[in-house]
């Protein structure tokens, strides 16, 4: 069964509280930082549907996307792995995806793997 498909406005007001703590210097609420996550994974997913690139955000969320080879089994040879804060700035483009991924804050593995195409998203 897919997953239950985030409202844009709970997505919204999930992404807003976290930048909200992120500006004054508090941690956001783990379940604001797991609705914002899952809302631009799956803003992702409507942008770049696919099933060549796994993109993983422990541990909140993973969506297959971008066209091309579908990958059923095992580790995908395209993965894209970052922690919550990086996948929420690289996503709105607060960060540039190519700084994100210098500074090692970014695990891209296979020739798929680079998202600069399909980032930043429109929350």
């Amino acid at each position: 069964m897919p997953p239950k498909k985030i409202d844009i406005v709970d997505g919204r007001t999930a992404l807003a509280a976290v930048r909200a703590a992120d500006a004054s210097g508090e941690k956001p609420q783990r379940a604001d930082l797991a609705t914002a996550v899952r809302y631009l994974l799956q803003l992702l997913d409507e942008k770049a549907p696919g099933n060549s690139v796994e993109v993983r955000v422990p541990p909140f969320g993973a969506v297959q996307v971008i066209q091309g080879p579908r990958h059923t089994r095992g580790t995908p040879p395209n993965v894209v792995e970052m922690d919550a804060t990086t996948w929420i700035a690289v996503a709105t483009g607060t960060e540039e995806w190519a700084d994100a991924a210098a500074s090692g804050r970014v695990h891209a593995s296979g020739t798929r793997a680079d998202l600069t195409g399909v980032l930043p998203l429109r929350p």
